[in-house]
């Protein structure tokens, strides 16, 4: 099966460092296994009788399905396939996972679906895309990106030469391809993808051509070396059901002078030309589709850990407690009307691809950064203290002092070991290094918070909503000039 198949293609020589050590064999390293593990159910989903329908469509040319990121939606009922696919492997995971492939296919899908429009910017881009968005299709290329340049000096752009030579460049151009020094983040899903989708969020310069490009990278590339943060993953699944499972791995890549074929170069050297293809709306609004509806996801697992937090100690009848708790239910309903609304609203594009309405998944994406610390505050406020007297393992029910952990563990509607194992579930979301890595990811993974909220209002046809103003002040000043000029007289 293909989830077999997939954990086999990463012993390919790749370059993944940890805690100082190059890793080896990486589907059996204990950071990564319960992750890999994960992936792999959720590849062979596509196999499966039952799920593949679901999760999947049929292609034809290869008589094998294929996930439903890389389906053009040219239908409603299309649209909505890709929707329940993301829903799907969203709720396999908790939403927990965000960077499963299906966001970076859908890049990929994006740029093939607009890839007539899109070949005004380079006469191969057409072809190129769709050599490899078939093969990423047919091969179930796990795919991940990197778009943020490393943090040296925010005050510096790339005028200053230490900035230009750390930032992601060509430093020369070959008969093959172009060979690439610097460095890019954060790559979530790094050590265990096949190919990285890079390009840079840099408003670039017509004088910044070695820094304006979008490449596709294969993770094996030699001179590419992949640096993991601290693994976050756990042996024990009773003590840390989640990050046992879940625990995607954020990585630095260092390019060490690495050669990309030409073939993998899909836009280089001109700085507007990159500025146009990352822009591009259609591209845009099929992979942020997939950030909003696995965000559903997790908004509602975190409110079933509070419901079950707040039954299982008897405080889900206080009214603030339900307050909050319908708090959390407001949350889940808006994040998903928008994406309703994205979808009813969708427009058929130029090329005949069916678009999810963007300026809802903009607005939901945004208010999604102060969603989830909200939701993590609110199950902080509901279990309180008791997250912090909770037994060191599941174990110790079954010590010396058995009989006490169950006495005195006991909750109001669950057995003491059904409340501890509860609570260790909570505190993987809320104080586990892996909950405050999600905290963190939620804010940011959209980019700036701040600067989302103001591109809404920069972008907003603003005059829809001041004209009328105007025009009742306009009415009013005439009446009341009229008013007044006959007191007068």
């Amino acid at each position: 099966m293909r989830g077999e198949a997939f954990l086999k293609s990463l012993n390919d020589g790749r370059s993944v460092w940890l805690d100082g050590k190059k890793v080896e064999r990486l589907p059996e390293h204990p950071a990564f296994q319960g992750t890999l593990q994960t992936i792999k159910t959720l590849f062979n989903m596509l196999d499966h009788p039952d799920t593949q329908e679901e999760v999947g469509y049929y292609v034809p040319e290869t008589g094998r399905y294929a996930h439903a990121s890389f389906l053009v939606p040219r239908s409603p009922e299309q649209l909505a396939k890709r929707s329940r696919a993301f829903a799907r492997w969203s709720s396999e995971t908790c939403g927990m996972m965000s960077r499963l492939s299906d966001y970076a296919r859908s890049i990929v899908t994006g740029w093939y679906a607009a890839r007539e429009e899109l070949s005004g910017l380079d006469p191969e881009f057409a072809r190129k895309i769709t050599a490899y968005y078939e093969k990423a299709r047919d091969r179930d290329l796990f795919l991940t990106t990197a778009i943020i340049d490393p943090q040296i000096d925010r005050s510096k752009n790339l005028d200053d030469a230490r900035i230009a030579e750390r930032f992601l460049h060509v430093v020369r151009e070959t008969e093959d391809g172009i060979v690439l020094r610097g460095a890019k983040m954060i790559a979530t899903g790094a050590p265990y993808t096949h190919d990285f989708v890079l390009f840079s969020f840099l408003k670039f310069k017509d004088e910044d051509r070695k820094h304006a490009h979008v490449l596709i990278v294969p993770a094996c590339s030699q001179g590419l070396h992949i640096v993991c943060r601290e693994s976050f993953a756990a042996r024990q699944e009773l003590n840390h059901p989640l990050s046992a499972k879940y625990d995607e791995m954020d990585a630095v890549l260092f390019f060490d002078d690495v050669l990309v074929p030409w073939e993998r170069v899909l836009l280089y050297g001109d700085a507007q030309k990159v500025l146009a293809l990352r822009g591009n709306r259609t591209v845009n609004s099929l992979a942020f589709h997939q950030n909003v509806v696995r965000f559903v996801a997790k908004l509602e697992f975190v409110a079933g850990v509070a419901f079950a937090v707040a039954e299982a100690i008897g405080a889900s009848g206080f009214l603030h407690v339900q307050e909050k708790l319908g708090e959390l239910l407001t949350q889940i309903d808006v994040i998903k009307a928008l994406v309703i609304a994205s979808e009813t609203q969708a427009r058929y594009d130029d090329a005949g691809v069916l678009v999810p309405d963007l300026n809802y998944i903009e607005t939901a994406r945004c208010i999604g950064t102060r969603f989830y610390p909200r939701a993590i505050e609110i199950l902080q406020q509901v279990g309180a203290g008791g997250f912090v007297q909770v037994p060191s393992s599941v174990e110790d029910f079954y010590g010396p002092i058995s009989e006490l952990m169950h006495r005195y563990f006991e909750g109001a509607t669950v057995s003491a070991e059904k409340k501890v194992q509860l609570y260790k579930l909570a505190w993987d979301l809320i104080g586990s290094p892996l909950g405050s890595r999600h905290q963190l990811y939620e804010r940011f993974y959209a980019g700036d918070p701040v600067r989302g909220y103001a591109n809404l209002y920069n972008s907003f046809p603003k005059e829809k909503l001041t004209e009328p103003i105007w025009s009742l002040l306009k009415e009013t000043s005439k009446g009341g000039l009229t008013k007044i000029g006959q007191q007068r007289g």
